[in-house]
């Protein structure tokens, strides 16, 4: 690569937010956290451009999962660090950001993605069969993981026990592996819509995709890391609002969801809302698919007990969420009604978090 390219904003602001974060700096002051927010939001930046490097050489479905997966790892690595160091005061932080994040991406990334495609082309077009095959996967695990654990006898409460946990971790892996064998292999155009006119798509080269994918990974890295060192500056700002200390789990998944909701809003825009579905929908079956299980192995290796089931309120949005995106997704065919009703979906469970 060329010395130029290297010094384009998306090489520089990941390099300058890994430097600050290691200086020690974040949390002196108002000025260093504002200065530690402009770097993360860099970063983000950043992570979107790197991420499509990355899928314009590998093609889809494979690009869009590169980023579901990064993600998902680094949202596994945040939560296990926090409930290790927090313990039992974290008994209900992986079932919190698991489900702010699924609610997030149903309601927020779907819902902005149907809304930009729809004012921008009216009518967006995708395969049915992707959505369905996503939705029947999603809808399985959710029901598994944060619904029934209110209503098993084994244990008192929104728990499962060590055997229950460890059959719904199995199952929820073999969801998810039967899903990729079926995304990438058997049923591979389900989620593929014919391009009109490749020859006017750029294929990086060999060595400039193997530095967009490192690079992607630092800045993934990074901002779990700088919204972890700002998680402290966000509740107490939250608290200083009077809100629920809930909220700080919704704006920290917000963050950490950033880079996949601005790239699948970018794909939405570009009219390809295909690779949006498959970023939204991929990333919320990742996190739920794959958190869970990694996250009940750490609870029964280090004794922590560990909250999965929903309350009532959670349980009724979550159906709504549910119900709304797959009446959305039925038709194979979206407008700007669909991503209206998301984004309200979104705002009700947003403000039901701030006046519960």
């Amino acid at each position: 690569m060329r010395l130029k390219e290297l010094l384009h904003y998306t090489y520089i602001f990941p390099i300058l937010a890994v430097g600050y974060y290691f200086s020690g700096l974040m949390g002196s002051g108002v000025l260093y956290d504002i200065l530690a927010g402009i770097l993360l939001i860099g970063s983000v930046l950043s992570a979107v451009h790197h991420a499509e490097v990355v899928a314009h050489k590998v093609g889809e479905p494979f690009g869009t999962i590169i980023l579901a997966l990064c993600i998902t790892i680094i949202e596994v690595a945040l939560i296990i660090s926090l409930m290790v160091a927090g313990g039992d005061q974290a008994i209900t932080l992986a079932r919190d950001t698991v489900f702010a994040a699924v609610m997030l991406i149903l309601n927020g990334i779907l819902g902005i993605c149907i809304l930009v495609g729809g004012v921008k082309y009216h009518e967006q077009f995708f395969a049915r069969t992707s959505a369905t095959t996503y939705l029947v996967s999603i809808v399985s695990i959710l029901v598994l993981t944060l619904v029934l654990p209110n209503f098993t006898s084994s244990v008192n409460g929104p728990f499962y026990n060590e055997a229950q946990l460890i059959f719904i971790s199995i199952a929820c892996l073999a969801i998810y592996g039967v899903f990729l064998m079926v995304q990438t292999v058997r049923h591979r155009s389900y989620f593929i819509v014919p391009d009109e006119h490749p020859e006017e798509h750029y294929i990086p080269s060999l060595s400039k995709t193997l530095i967009s994918f490192i690079f992607l990974v630092i800045c993934l890295v990074i901002v779990v890391l700088m919204a972890k060192g700002l998680s402290d500056t966000i509740e107490a700002m939250v608290q200083s609002l009077g809100a629920p200390k809930s909220l700080v789990g919704v704006i920290i998944a917000a963050v950490v969801l950033l880079p996949e909701g601005v790239a699948a809003i970018r794909a939405a825009r570009a009219n390809q809302i295909q690779s949006s579905l498959n970023l939204a929908l991929g990333s919320a079956l990742a996190s739920i698919g794959l958190t869970i299980p990694a996250v009940s192995v750490v609870c029964i290796m280090y004794d922590i007990p560990l909250v999965l089931g929903l309350d009532k309120k959670d349980i009724i949005l979550l159906s709504l969420s549910v119900f709304i995106v797959m009446l959305s997704l039925s038709r194979g065919k979206t407008n700007i009604l669909y991503g209206t009703v998301l984004l309200v979906n979104l705002a009700a469970y947003i403000f039901t978090v701030i006046v519960p």
